[in-house]
């Protein structure tokens, strides 16, 4: 091979290094722009995903709402999770006889549904004792006291810890050491824990989720009670 053959070789051999380079380099550009098109069409699609449930959750909201220095995004989203999809008045109301308006109780057939407002989240459903002669485990009142946080004035982060771990911070039935009676429950039963409350469900929800609950619980009208066996929610004179 000649001085001359050798250079057209070597240039030709270039040339199509380059061009293969080249290729791979915008190959891997549009990689990269179609990742950043799906990502941004997933976050366009989660944002509206989100609004969609926020703004099903002010429609089936069964109770007025307090919008006074709440996030509106999130109560929308909290009532989309409590009525929606976790179905929280089905325990934390009086029970099946009020939980529904007369004539508009669902499980009769009777159309449209319509939540009983004066007994919404207000606690008071009696699941009977674990075992007989132990204490009876009743549902706690969810709506707002006197302080305007709900549940009795609990704090977001007390609110976070039961829901995270299921603890009592109200400490209503202790684990019995002696034989059961009607203020403890017996083992292996945990008295430090809440009892028939679905919290190991939970536990596994966002932050996000879980502070759209609360914000929620927050907005909903104040119910005085529950009744004997419960602590006393105290509601805005």
């Amino acid at each position: 091979m000649t001085a001359k053959q050798l250079i057209r070789f070597v240039a030709a051999a270039a040339a199509l290094v380059g061009m293969v380079l080249g290729g791979m380099l915008i190959s891997s550009t549009r990689a990269r722009a179609q990742a950043r098109d799906e990502d941004g069409s997933r976050r366009a699609h989660e944002e509206d995903d989100e609004q969609s449930r926020i703004q099903i959750g002010f429609e089936i909201a069964p109770v007025p709402l307090n919008l006074s220095g709440k996030d509106r995004d999130l109560v929308g989203l909290g009532s989309y999770i409590v009525n929606s999809v976790a179905g929280c008045n089905d325990c934390h109301s009086a029970g099946p006889a009020t939980q529904y308006v007369g004539g508009h109780n669902p499980y009769f057939g009777q159309s449209p549904k319509q939540v009983n407002p004066a007994t919404y989240l207000g606690g008071g459903r009696d699941f009977l004792a674990l075992i007989p002669g132990s204490a009876h485990i009743v549902s706690r009142n969810l709506t707002p006291d006197k302080t305007g946080m709900p549940e009795g004035g609990r704090s977001f982060a007390q609110f976070l810890l039961i829901m995270r771990t299921g603890v009592d911070l109200d400490k209503l039935h202790p684990t019995c050491t002696g034989a059961p009676n009607a203020n403890c429950v017996p083992p292996p039963f945990d008295g430090s824990l809440l009892q028939i409350m679905p919290w190991p469900v939970f536990q596994t929800m966002t932050n996000h989720d879980l502070r759209a609950i609360y914000e929620y619980l927050s907005a909903v009208p104040c119910v005085a009670g529950p009744p004997s066996g419960e602590l006393h929610n105290d509601c805005p004179e």
